[in-house]
């Protein structure tokens, strides 16, 4: 039952949220930002091919971060569940992963999917934004990310709507209220 996908907008909170549910449940928490990351930095085939996409300005494609996720996931700390965040993003990432998953026997228990208020999202990232000196993070490109994201998520969510495995949850608050409506939501 520990495998676990959360699936949010931007500014809801999902890798603070990922990281503190994946302690509470000794699982491992897994971006796919942090697998780029790692088999770039170990200079891994995967790593080498993904960091030549990066370096164009490109998306990394499908089949490279399909292969990436596979590898991490058959990984010993994932032997017990794992908690997925920002992976599958698309439609033929979630045929992928049933894929990985039938493949090694298992399958996703739960998909837990961080719900908030656009308005109250654009204020947060605008915050954050200011905090971090980050100037490309204004209204109209936060408005844009969150647009991309309604787009893009809306098939997952019925996807996995459609197998009984989503679990809305309110995303706003302080972060351990939240993580405490999640962890009400996982018994």
């Amino acid at each position: 039952m520990n495998r676990l996908l959360i699936i949010g907008p931007p500014g809801a909170g999902k890798g603070t949220q990922a990281v503190k549910i994946a302690e509470k449940l000794n699982i491992p928490a897994i971006s796919t930002g942090d697998i780029f990351r790692k088999n770039i930095k170990e200079e891994t085939e995967l790593g080498k091919e993904a960091k030549g996409y990066i370096d164009e300005g490109n998306l990394v494609p499908d089949s490279v971060t399909n292969r990436m996720v596979r590898a991490r996931l058959a990984e010993e700390d994932c032997t017990d569940g794992f908690l997925l965040d920002g992976y599958p993003r698309n439609v033929a990432q979630v045929s992928e992963l049933d894929d990985i998953l039938t493949d090694m026997g298992q399958e996703i228990g739960q998909v837990l999917l961080l719900v908030a208020d656009n308005e109250e999202l654009v204020q947060r990232l605008l915050g954050r934004a200011a905090e971090q000196g980050r100037s490309d993070d204004n209204e109209e490109v936060i408005r844009h990310r969150l647009k991309v994201y309604e787009e893009e998520t809306a098939p997952l969510v019925a996807i996995y709507s459609e197998r009984g495995l989503v679990t809305s949850i309110d995303g706003l608050g302080e972060i351990d209220e939240v993580t405490t409506r999640i962890m009400d939501a996982l018994k």
